[in-house]
């Protein structure tokens, strides 16, 4: 029920920020002879024959400038989310410190963990 609707918006946001000098081109062409009456720049100066283009210019920049500034925003936005937040963290571990000793009837070093002496095992 939604589906479509909501297709046909995604699709239409998706076309205006692809087309968006075609929008300005169109509105242009449609409204040309009120540009070129009211909101032209040079509108004082006939001998231009300027006709509105000096207003289309100005609105294609304007488009420009905003698709520029998205871009960066984009990029800056990428950048951002590359760089580490967080520091890494490095943890250091203690290991226990084993000496070794050498007892004087084996004559075999030994550590301390094993200082409780066994007897040999008989196997049989």
């Amino acid at each position: 029920m939604l589906i479509k609707p909501t297709a046909i918006l995604l699709l239409f946001s998706l076309l205006t920020v692809n087309f968006a000098n075609a929008f300005v081109f169109a509105g242009f062409e449609m409204n040309q002879r009120y540009i070129a009456a009211e909101l032209c720049v040079n509108k004082d100066k006939p001998q231009l024959q300027c006709n509105g283009k000096c207003y289309l210019m100005k609105k294609l920049k304007q488009a420009q400038d905003k698709e520029q500034k998205q871009e960066r925003q984009t990029q800056k936005t990428q950048i951002q989310d590359a760089v580490v937040v967080n520091p890494f963290l490095f943890k250091q571990y203690a290991f226990a410190e084993i000496t070794l000793h050498v007892p004087v009837s084996t004559g075999m070093p030994q550590s301390l963990l094993n200082a409780i002496f066994h007897p040999p095992q008989i196997l049989g």
